[in-house]
């Protein structure tokens, strides 16, 4: 595992998320003759270490503890994309963020059983786990996404649970040794004498496990619970442990809270949860890249604001969180204050940008900053009113040739544009279409491929990508 991924450029976006029991601080100078701090909480996606930065906040995390799976651990032990809950407090400005622990908690691990290519997913244990633009895969994957995957292969998922009870899955990491396998899920079909329940159809031995935190005493049909152990002969899990898990963040009435998540359930715009969190919206709650009538089922968002005494997040905004299915991958040719530019595309980096270090330089505090001219990056991002804004910044080891992915938004015979660039097809350009059959630049053209995905990899010289090889995606 690669733990020297780094670094959210820019400055910290105020800390709006609490907990912990806190409740709201005073205004002046506390006991201690020091300015008055609020508790927070802050449940989301890793995006730096050297510190800890979770839904674009820097937490000082010099005197935190670290929970690992429920033992005590180290920063360390953390990786970026992983999901993570940050209990610790802010300056009453919400500044200067400190860490008092950091918890991080497997959602599933064990064998791969099967990979959809096209549906750009894979399951574990009975589990689906959908891989999106933003799914970070650990530095043993070569390449790093779904296409080095195999069958059998033993991994560890994190990330959100989506209305389905499948698993959107934000970092993806290769296990090399064996050991108990964990699922975690709702409790269905719940078998009190055989001791044995399934999560989303997946058989789940309880009869040899340690069982806790269950109020009758055992499982019960519709209880998020986790599961740990080992197959058993008929594909089933014999769990040497089982616990009751609580979704709920444990804040106190008067705190902030800041949750990033899938929507789990949905009856209106003011009753709704986030990954079994309870969030309410007013009618002076902003919101940024969608508006109220965006609040659905499956949608992934950041919400931030205060609990009220019912426990239920009041928002004070909503983020709704946008994938990077676009990608560009080359030299770097200018390095903005907030931008970098690649295959003459300036694109933009935010807060919550992403940047992992995959070069030899191995680079623990890597930022914006330490990007040089020259440098080969692999960018991932979406399209924000005509600007690519960017979730993903990785720079890799010179591959030795430029690329990217993306739809075709014009077409002049030999050329094409998409992502911004403009692609320049010659004789020697190979072309595959969506069926993977080779065909010419002829018949690719006289398709009219407006709109189709392609991935492309060529060499980029005076404003143009020429194509060595296109590749049409099944979308």
């Amino acid at each position: 595992m690669n733990r020297n991924t780094c670094l959210t450029l820019g400055g910290c976006l105020a800390i709006v998320a609490c907990g912990g029991g806190g409740g709201e601080a005073t205004a002046g100078i506390d006991g201690r003759g020091s300015p008055s701090r609020v508790a927070v909480v802050s449940r989301g996606t890793v995006s730096a270490f050297g510190s800890v930065v979770v839904n674009g906040v820097r937490y000082d995390t010099s005197n935190a503890s670290f929970d690992i799976n429920g033992t005590a651990g180290a920063e360390s032990d953390l990786s970026v994309g992983q999901v993570v809950t940050v209990v610790g407090s802010t300056d009453e400005n919400g500044q200067d963020a400190r860490a008092d622990s950091v918890s991080f908690d497997t959602l599933l691990e064990g064998p791969v059983e099967s990979i959809d290519l096209g549906l750009n997913n894979f399951v574990v244990l009975g589990q689906t786990v959908q891989v999106t633009g933003n799914t970070l895969f650990d530095d043993d994957f070569t390449p790093q996404d779904i296409e080095a995957l195999a069958q059998n292969d033993v991994v560890e998922v994190s990330g959100f649970f989506d209305a389905n009870g499948n698993i959107r899955a934000t970092y993806v990491e290769l296990e090399q040794t064996a050991g108990d396998f964990e699922v975690s899920g709702t409790v269905s079909n719940v078998d009190t004498g055989a001791l044995s329940f399934e999560i989303n159809g997946f058989v789940v031995d309880y009869s040899s496990a340690s069982l806790s935190g269950f109020p009758n005493g055992a499982p019960e049909n519709g209880q998020q619970v986790e599961a740990e152990g080992t197959l058993g002969g008929s594909g089933e899990l014999l769990a040497n442990r089982v616990e009751l898990e609580d979704s709920g963040l444990g804040a106190s009435t008067g705190d902030d809270a800041e949750v990033e998540g899938v929507i789990t359930r949905f009856v209106s715009a003011t009753d709704f949860d986030v990954n079994g969190v309870p969030v309410t919206t007013t009618a002076s709650t902003s919101f940024e890249n969608g508006g109220s009538a965006d609040l659905a089922l499956n949608a992934v968002i950041e919400v931030e604001g205060e609990v009220n005494a019912s426990g239920t997040i009041v928002a004070d905004s909503i983020e709704f969180e946008q994938e990077g299915t676009l990608e560009l991958r080359g030299a770097v040719e200018a390095v903005g204050s907030n931008s970098v530019t690649l295959l003459g595309v300036a694109a933009t980096v935010t807060a919550e940008t992403i940047f992992d270090d995959q070069s030899a330089a191995d680079l623990m505090t890597f930022s914006a900053a330490s990007i040089s001219v020259g440098d080969y990056l692999e960018v991932r991002g979406f399209d924000d009113n005509g600007t690519l804004t960017l979730t993903v910044v990785e720079r890799d080891d010179d591959a030795g040739e430029a690329g990217l992915t993306g739809p075709i938004t014009a077409v002049a015979d030999p050329d094409f544009t998409a992502v911004g660039v403009t692609v320049r097809t010659t004789v020697d350009t190979e072309i595959e279409d969506a069926d993977e059959n080779e065909i010419d630049a002829a018949t690719f053209f006289a398709g009219n491929p407006v709109d189709d995905v392609v991935d492309v990899d060529g060499s980029f010289a005076n404003g143009v990508l020429t194509a060595s090889e296109i590749e049409v995606e099944d979308d």
